[in-house]
């Protein structure tokens, strides 16, 4: 058996899991889940039935990880330690990844179904990240000054982080600003980023072509 099991559909947000399973070197076996019938595996690990979830057979225990953030935090802890912040990386790390959990991901989600705070300051307060243009104007001036989320060094913060702005600069949920364009391409060039793009990437390319016409 693999150490890790991991649920995922290519089409999802467990692209972003796959990448921390390569930059982890991890031992996985991929279980492909179809959106209108999931595995019993699956909804017994995580009852919403979310993807990505890791299962990681570790110690004679099965324990289940969901939430992209969390998935990539706990391989970092269990198979990469290399990718976990240092004593001093350890605020800029926690910050700007539950940023990207929180604040980011709420604003361009917002943005996208229509609904944006935007100058009303109790809006702003109420819903908890300010305006989107707040929360992209945090972003790109935290990179202006930085290769990674950490300074100078790659960890599996900028798994998390970088998904997130290599996602909306491909689809436009992300202005193409030029610290944040930067950051994305450092990013696709890691070595585990491109292995995990291109098995996912060929399985949606075999989705695509088994639809009918």
């Amino acid at each position: 058996m693999a150490e890790y099991t991991f649920f995922f559909n290519p089409m999802s947000r467990a692209q972003i899991a796959r990448w921390a399973l390569h930059e982890a070197h991890a031992d996985y076996q991929p279980v492909f889940v179809d959106w209108d019938n999931k595995p019993q595996a699956l909804l017994d690990a995580n009852p919403l039935g979310k993807l990505p979830t890791v299962i990681h057979h570790h110690g004679g225990h099965d324990h289940a990880v969901s939430e992209a953030a969390a998935v990539c935090h706990y391989l970092a802890e269990m198979s990469a330690p290399e990718l976990l912040p240092r004593q001093e990386e350890k605020a800029d790390y926690f910050r700007w990844l539950f940023f990207a959990a929180g604040p980011l991901e709420a604003a361009v989600t917002a943005k996208a179904f229509g609904f944006d705070s935007g100058d009303d300051r109790k809006k702003q307060i109420t819903v908890g990240w300010g305006s989107y243009d707040k929360v992209v104007d945090a972003l790109e001036s935290w990179f202006a000054g930085r290769d990674y989320v950490c300074g100078s060094r790659f960890t599996m913060a900028d798994v998390y982080v970088g998904s997130h702005v290599d996602w909306g600069m491909q689809f436009g949920t992300i202005p193409a600003r030029d610290s944040l364009s930067a950051y994305a391409e450092r990013v696709r060039q890691r070595e585990a980023y491109q292995a995990g793009k291109a098995i996912d990437g060929a399985l949606i390319a075999e989705m695509q072509a088994a639809q009918p016409a």
